[in-house]
């Protein structure tokens, strides 16, 4: 073995991380296939190297046996101490067989352990550093596309952006810088392969957390979130502090920062409403920004029925039924809408045992035109 690669050896210890030890150990191995390959022997060798005269040696090892069945494997008592007295039975006698033109052949095989060890320690390093970053989000760029998934560089991996992981109201180009989210990371024969999304509603829950200090900060929590991405969302938010508002925390001063939000999501349309563990209250919250005259709820079959409003009802129910959708995967309760009038004739309204006052959910967002229903 050369001093150059031994001074490799050293060097790839401190700035890779891999223990030398663990590399001299697999050349060791790797040798003894590449001499059993090179010279076509079948018995067991033995491979040394020495740190430090740089060199490497072949050692036969044999069993010592009362009767010899193989010569290559096996070597008889009588003939293992006519080598060393001191050999006895079920001993291994070692013999240095190292070929003449075995450092050749060692160097190539070290060179290739190396630099296959030093590969895998590289995809081991980016993994770990990737599977610690599962459900946050990266900033990527756009490498390259095929019929079925983009390809986003994260500097050391190129992530895999499947077509069912993409806003379906974006369009990619290479080149392009875009946040996304990271939903798996696998070990592969070719290294970690890490799968990244747009529209998991993780996307939307960290973007609040990087833009809204409160949320950041544990004041401000979210509790829930209904996506349908690249369209409408609803994230129900509460905060730990009673002089803060959490909804006026998330949507900020004008806008500004569920602004920033929608325009990372290209124009994608977010309700924020306020939690409440009473389902009464937080399903006429839910139905934002419709206004809601009444919530019935049945416990049993965790069902609520919901009386808004004649010129609400479109608007409650939403565009092909997207606002009420939204709002029962947002609150985990099924909601039937019934006009004021429908509710009046089924006699169900006005509910003597209401508990609920005219809520007007989406009044303090008016002003914000991606809060509007498009009818």
């Amino acid at each position: 073995m050369s001093n150059e690669l031994l001074d490799a050896l050293d060097a790839l210890e401190k700035q890779k991380g891999i223990s030398r030890d663990v590399l001299i150990e697999a050349i060791e191995a790797a040798l003894v296939t590449a001499y059993k390959r090179n010279f076509n022997q079948a018995q067991n060798v033995r491979v040394d190297l020495n740190l430090n005269t740089g060199t490497m040696l072949v050692y036969s090892r044999k069993d010592v046996v009362e009767e010899v069945e193989d010569d290559r494997l096996q070597i008889s008592l009588e003939d293992a101490k006519a080598i060393n007295p001191a050999y006895e039975l079920a001993d291994i006698v070692e013999e240095e067989v190292t070929p003449r033109n075995f450092g050749r052949i060692a160097a190539q095989t070290a060179k290739q352990v190396v630099t296959q060890r030093v590969r895998e320690a590289e995809r081991g390093l980016i993994f770990e550093e990737f599977v610690d970053r599962a459900d946050d989000i990266v900033n990527g760029i756009v490498e390259r596309m095929d019929a079925r998934n983009l390809y986003v560089g994260l500097g050391k991996v190129e992530a895999v952006l499947p077509q069912t992981e993409q806003m379906p109201n974006e369009s990619y180009q290479p080149h392009d810088r875009i946040k996304v989210y990271i939903t798996k990371v696998e070990r592969t024969t070719r290294g970690p392969q890490v799968f990244v999304s747009r529209t998991h509603p993780g996307l939307l829950r960290r973007l609040f957390e990087n833009e809204v200090p409160e949320i950041f900060e544990g004041i401000v929590e979210i509790k829930s979130i209904a996506r349908e991405a690249g369209d409408r969302s609803k994230i129900s938010v509460v905060a730990h502090r009673d002089d803060i508002d959490p909804v006026g925390s998330c949507v900020g001063a004008k806008g500004a920062r569920v602004q920033t939000i929608v325009n990372e999501l290209n124009g994608e349309k977010i309700d924020i409403v306020e939690w409440s563990e009473e389902p009464v209250i937080f399903v006429a919250n839910a139905l934002s920004p419709s206004k809601v005259l009444d919530v019935q709820v049945n416990e049993a079959e965790k069902s609520t029925t919901v009386v808004v409003p004649d010129y609400q009802l479109s608007l409650a129910i939403g565009k092909r039924g997207q606002n009420a959708r939204l709002a029962a995967k947002l609150t985990g309760w099924k909601i039937d809408i019934k006009s004021e009038t429908d509710a009046r004739e089924l006699g169900i309204y006005p509910n003597e045992n209401s508990t609920i006052e005219l809520v007007e959910s989406g009044e303090e967002l008016d002003d914000f035109d991606f809060y509007e229903e498009k009818e």
